[in-house]
């Protein structure tokens, strides 16, 4: 049997030690964040980034007619006011970190022009033993949103990320017989129409109020579709969200004299950033992914993005929790279903609950996410 060829760091017990020492322990400094203020122009990249149009985000000449008076900030916007939230966690430097999903509760809606104030710490690490990359740590953390001026706590989430080992990865390549065994999708112009259909006919609810008394349980929300997925698709998204590794000349190199483990040589002997990995699909497959890939905090956005369409400007994202399950290639397109499951009153509040599944063009799981929605009553 030939040996495995190394070429990253692996998960070592040393680390794993070491990380254990951060739990509970209030992260004093942290990589600044993209957005430190809800801006018109920061909503909107972010909006725009997850292909999300909606005029309350988006048109202030349409936002100063509701009850806001001006445009608000969509809720997975704190994506971008927060690196820890967004997966760029600490310890265990060259292993791979792949964002896997996240449990949010939002308290207060996020005005235009807001700033923003954070505390994270770590919360826990869970080991686990993977098909896909064999030995994996869960790493847990836990952030707190306020509002920098006034001190209100906006919301707070717990974010993941699997560590795993980029050969064993590599070499496995479990996962994604499928795609290996068959190859990469390549679509007829007809078979692009049918999904195209779905964005000409996607609804946003906007002023026409949704009342909680005339949703039952069981309705399913209009399937959202987002793709086919692109590199340009995922720049689009860093653009608006904000990759803490994409940086430029003189400042990718001080990171990398910073954090060698941030500077991974490419083909042509210059190091590079590994968030690469979604736009660059030679280095993508060096890590056992399936070719490039989406952001997982992009995942959970469009999820939140098929609620805040189908409730309007009068509903409320009180809770979202998403389950990141597979990488989405170049090439995928993804189907988002909900369904209202559960129909409830807590503390004078109307509630909905509703599941998502989000599944690839061919039926292979990408995501689970369920949301509990706030709605006005009659």
């Amino acid at each position: 049997m030939n040996e495995m060829i190394r070429k990253f760091p692996k998960i070592t017990q040393e680390g794993l030690d070491d990380l254990r020492t951060r739990i509970g322990v209030k992260i004093e400094k942290t990589v600044e964040p993209w957005c430190y203020e809800a801006t018109r122009d920061n909503i909107r990249h972010y909006a725009h980034g997850i292909g999300d149009d909606n005029p309350l985000w988006c048109d202030p000449d349409y936002a100063k007619n509701t009850k806001y008076g001006d445009v608000i900030a969509l809720p997975s916007f704190l994506f971008a006011t927060s690196r820890i939230i967004s997966g760029y966690v600490g310890g265990l430097p060259g292993v791979h970190a792949m964002w896997s999903g996240a449990n949010w509760n939002w308290h207060k809606v996020i005005p235009r022009n807001a700033e923003f104030r954070t505390e994270a710490y770590l919360k826990d690490l869970i080991e686990h033993d993977t098909r896909f990359a064999g030995r994996a740590v869960q790493q847990i953390y836990h952030v707190d949103f306020y509002d920098a001026k006034t001190g209100d706590l906006l919301a707070d989430a717990d974010s993941w990320c699997f560590r795993t080992d980029r050969d064993q990865a590599r070499e496995n390549g479990t996962k994604y017989t499928k795609t290996k065994e068959n190859g990469r999708r390549v679509y007829t112009q007809q078979e692009l129409d049918q999904y195209y259909e779905y964005y000409e006919n996607e609804e946003i609810r906007g002023a026409e109020t949704r009342y909680w008394d005339d949703v039952a349980e069981g309705h399913e929300l209009p399937t959202m579709v987002k793709g086919p997925m692109t590199a340009t698709g995922f720049i689009a998204y860093a653009q608006g969200w904000g990759g803490l590794y994409i940086r430029a000349n003189k400042l990718a190199w001080q990171l990398q004299q910073k954090h060698p483990s941030a500077g991974i040589k490419n083909r042509f002997g210059i190091p590079d950033c590994p968030e690469r990995v979604h736009w660059e699909e030679e280095f993508a497959l060096e890590v056992g992914a399936p070719g490039a890939y989406d952001y997982g905090p992009e995942r959970t956005s469009w999820l939140t993005h098929q609620v805040t369409n189908w409730m309007g400007d009068d509903g409320f994202l009180r809770q979202a929790k998403c389950q990141v399950r597979r990488h989405n290639p170049e090439g995928d397109i993804i189907l988002i279903n909900g369904t209202v499951s559960r129909k409830f009153e807590d503390a004078g509040r109307y509630l909905l609950e509703i599941q998502q599944r989000a599944v690839q063009q061919d039926g292979e799981l990408s995501a689970l996410g369920s949301v509990i929605v706030e709605l006005p009553k009659r």
